[in-house]
């Protein structure tokens, strides 16, 4: 099962292989079209019918909305009156400055739900190897939501090539995003500046990676990290380790994973974060490739990815 309704991508095939190949910089135009977001989300009043079907009275529940789309009429949600709507083209528009001026090229962007969410996913033009052969791109993503399930949310990302594992990268104090709420109006300048589109955040977050390079893990020092950062939460108890997650990630870490054998990585620290990453973004159970990688980059994998970057560094400080 598919999450993915339409799609665009230049470069390397996506995750699922699916979606639109296009020629590297193509105007925004190209890309709406070709992504599936050269629609529009529509509103209308929630009407309900009392009665019988054949002679009831229609209402109106004036409180909240119905979100649709305007090209195939299909409904998408039924949202508060107060919700601010962020239409699929807003979401590449974002990117076209950025794109003209900043160095920055769409790589791939498009619909998942049926267009209840959209993103775009840029490279920032940002690069760095590790110790002579382990690249990692800098990459900005941004995407949104109309059903309430996420805030419009702009991210630096990283991608390691070996392996294509992604990672967020924190901004600001810490804040591995910044999220606009769908109460707020989306102002896309607003958003800009706050991500701060300079080259410091990223050159922090290399100097980490380099650090986490450097220190190198024992075997019990890994399994200890394992255990504190592949847990599930149980009501009311405290959390319980993840035994399965565990021993696939020590599976990777000690040879399996892509890249794992790399200088910079083996017995490293940054190893052991890159075994989580590839886990949570290529084997960690899912329905499908597609809700694995809406999870790993909106959902529980996000989070553990978060959790595994905050311990590992914290431990390699």
């Amino acid at each position: 099962m598919h999450l993915v309704e339409t799609m665009a991508y230049a470069g390397h095939k996506p995750w699922h292989g699916l979606g639109n190949k296009l020629p590297r910089q193509q105007p925004m135009e190209v890309w709406k079209q070709q992504a599936g977001m050269d629609w529009q989300i529509e509103e209308a009043e929630v009407r309900y019918v009392t009665g019988s079907h054949n002679i009831g009275a229609i209402n109106a529940f004036p409180q909240n909305k119905v979100l649709y789309r305007s090209d195939t009429k299909k409904p998408l949600a039924v949202v508060s009156t107060r919700f601010q709507v962020v239409q699929p083209g807003e979401i590449l528009e974002f990117y076209r400055d950025l794109t003209a001026t900043n160095g920055f090229e769409l790589e791939t962007a498009g619909v998942l739900r049926e267009g209840r969410k959209f993103w775009a996913l840029a490279r920032t033009g940002q690069s760095v190897t590790l110790r002579g052969r382990d690249r990692v791109n800098g990459y900005l993503l941004l995407a949104t939501a109309c059903d309430g399930t996420l805030a419009t949310t702009a991210q630096f990302t990283s991608v390691r090539v070996v392996c294509n594992n992604t990672l967020a990268i924190a901004v600001g104090q810490g804040e591995g995003a910044i999220k606009v709420p769908h109460r707020s109006q989306f102002d896309p300048e607003r958003v800009k500046r706050q991500l701060g589109i300079t080259v410091s955040v990223w050159d922090g977050f290399v100097e980490q990676m380099k650090a986490l390079c450097e220190r190198p893990v024992d075997p019990d020092s890994a399994e200890a990290l394992l255990r504190r950062i592949l847990t599930y939460a149980v009501p009311n108890a405290v959390p319980v380790v993840n035994e399965h997650a565990v021993a696939n990630v020590r599976a990777l870490i000690e040879g399996g994973g892509q890249g794992s054998q790399l200088s910079s990585s083996r017995r490293t620290a940054w190893g052991l974060l890159n075994g989580i990453t590839e886990y949570v973004d290529h084997h960690r159970r899912a329905r499908s490739d597609d809700h694995r990688r809406d999870a790993a980059w909106f959902g529980e994998g996000a989070r553990i990815k978060q959790r595994a970057w905050e311990e590992v560094t914290r431990w390699a400080a």
